[in-house]
């Protein structure tokens, strides 16, 4: 089993969007904390780098 990486991240968060914006009609509820996490470990990493 491989490292998760940040790309690997983004990749997910982007993949959250795009089925919230093509079923905005479900109950996301679970996924949009999942993506809540994914942006904030991403924010850190990013403004970590700087």
């Amino acid at each position: 089993m491989r490292e998760t990486t940040m790309e690997d991240r983004r990749k997910e968060l982007e993949s959250l969007l795009e089925e919230f914006k093509q079923h905005p009609e479900r109950d996301w509820t679970e996924q949009r904390k999942r993506a809540k996490v994914l942006s904030e470990m991403i924010a850190a990493h990013d403004s970590s780098r700087d």
